[in-house]
């Protein structure tokens, strides 16, 4: 594709994105005039930016944001470090895929907010316990996604290493973590859209002293919907700036990398 024509499909993408907002900011300004419920329940667009106008020239929002990006980054990175080694060993080993796979398929479907109660209990409220429920819910995900990238390495890359004279530790980084990190990212962007959620709900649960999730707790408290609201625009800005700016064009970057766009696309 030309450089004229993705710049042509990256602006029909972005308007496609933009008018469907439109049509949801629409559909909910109906629905608040429409009279269904109290403007104190469903409070209009214009309430709302309001709102957020004055929490932004407030400023505290900003020390909640970082906080709760600070857990999710902090949870990812954890989980990074114990999943791309275990999702390695699994694929490359058929011992440990069958002591650790039934495991994975137990707990994979477990929703990670239903630990908070226990997380708390254990660790008290806080940033552990936060932090804990972000791990949990993008770890497996990343273990599934190395174990299937390790599992899916074409063996005639290994055999071929090996006839060049390659020991196991130049096998491991020369072919087996490079043929898995497309897999590695992908899964890396369906962890931070899980770690994302869970961090929120964690939040909302676990009652940390800062986090946006904080927020939406103190506002329901005083039924500030408004502010409910808001808070829930900045989530949702900061997720899709996140996933699209950096770890889309990460993934992008790492399939090109590795001469894996044809298949990508496909």
């Amino acid at each position: 594709m030309s450089a004229s024509n993705k710049t042509a499909y990256a602006w029909s993408t972005l308007l496609r994105g933009i008018a469907g907002l439109v049509c949801a900011l629409l559909l909910w300004e109906v629905f608040a005039r429409s009279g269904l419920y109290s403007k104190a329940l469903t409070p209009p667009l214009w309430t709302v930016a309001i709102r957020l106008k004055d929490m932004l020239a407030d400023g505290a929002i900003f020390m909640h944001t970082g906080v709760t990006i600070l857990r999710v980054i902090a949870g990812l990175i954890v989980s990074f470090a114990i999943a791309v080694p275990m999702g390695m060993l699994m694929g490359t080993s058929r011992t440990v895929e069958r002591m650790f796979s039934p495991l994975l398929s137990v707990l994979m479907p477990i929703p990670s907010l239903a630990w908070v109660p226990l997380f708390v209990l254990w660790l008290g409220i806080g940033n552990s316990s936060t932090i804990l429920v972000v791990i949990y819910a993008s770890v497996f995900t990343l273990t599934y996604n190395t174990w299937t990238g390790a599992r899916a390495i074409n063996q005639v890359w290994t055999k071929s290493a090996f006839v060049m004279g390659a020991n196991s530790r130049q096998l491991l980084w020369h072919v087996m973590l490079p043929g898995t990190m497309p897999y590695v990212i992908s899964g890396l962007r369906i962890a931070f859209g899980r770690a994302w959620i869970a961090v929120i709900g964690g939040e909302l649960l676990a009652s940390p002293d800062w986090g946006l999730g904080k927020i939406i707790f103190d506002a329901r408290e005083f039924l500030e919907t408004e502010s409910m609201l808001a808070a829930l625009v900045i989530i949702g800005l900061i997720g899709i700036a996140i996933e699209k700016l950096f770890l889309r064009r990460l993934e992008m970057a790492t399939i090109d990398r590795w001469g894996m766009a044809q298949g990508a696309s496909n």
